[in-house]
């Protein structure tokens, strides 16, 4: 049962929609982690100056969420879940860049990239794959048929 089970996610998802939902389930968790036990806020000041680390951690769950709704969409309909799953690390990329340029936090700059890279980066990308794109896998010879 949990292979039939898994065989039919795989099939509704396709790779586009297993990325979404991976990425939204990080996405929401990473969210939560900052409700339950926020981090330092060093680096992002541009962010705490408007409202604290515990509200910006919705700004990751309701992204997470959505992009991990997208995921059960047609492709083409799924568009808004990597827009969703760009928004925080884009954000975040945003404070850690302006914390390095004034200083305030040295190592910004390359959180920031870390986050333009391993974020952004990848999610962009995962856009741009398309569903079709890799043949299926080949199927092993059923017993007791030879080739002719």
């Amino acid at each position: 049962m949990p292979c039939r089970a898994a065989r039919w996610l795989h099939r509704t998802l396709g790779r586009r929609g297993e990325f979404l939902l991976i990425i939204g389930v990080g996405k929401t968790c990473w969210g939560i982690s900052f409700l339950v036990d926020p981090p330092s806020t060093a680096g992002l000041q541009l962010l705490t100056q408007w409202c604290s680390l515990r509200h910006w951690a919705w700004l990751w769950i309701v992204c997470g969420l959505i992009t991990f709704g997208s995921a059960l969409l047609r492709i083409g309909r799924d568009r808004y879940g990597f827009i969703a799953a760009l928004i925080p690390p884009a954000v975040w990329a945003t404070a850690y860049t302006s914390a390095a340029l004034s200083g305030e936090y040295s190592r910004g700059g390359f959180v920031a990239i870390w986050y333009c890279t391993s974020h952004v980066g990848v999610i962009l990308w995962a856009a741009t794959v398309p569903e079709y794109s890799v043949p299926p896998a080949p199927r092993r010879a059923r017993k007791g048929k030879a080739p002719s």
